[in-house]
């Protein structure tokens, strides 16, 4: 079965954001399936322009801006 994105449901996202990036966790359910954890990177470009990038390894200042969140999108998974 080819993926779907009129089944792919986002239950929540929230976003921290800087001068330079903004990194997002999200919880998507799939067909009503299994809520899941998905957290993104999004760089800004010269033009200041947000642009996809791989989330990769985090500075100590990204986990403690992504923590609060991860730890309210838990909260929307039961």
């Amino acid at each position: 079965m080819p993926y779907d994105k009129e089944l792919d449901k986002c239950v929540f996202a929230k976003s921290w954001e800087n001068d330079q990036e903004r990194l997002t966790a999200s919880i998507f359910s799939y067909n009503k399936g299994t809520k899941k954890l998905q957290l993104t990177r999004e760089n800004k470009n010269s033009q200041g322009q947000l642009r996809f990038a791989k989330l990769g390894r985090l500075t100590k200042d990204e986990i403690e801006a992504l923590l609060p969140l991860i730890n309210e999108a838990a909260s929307h998974m039961d």
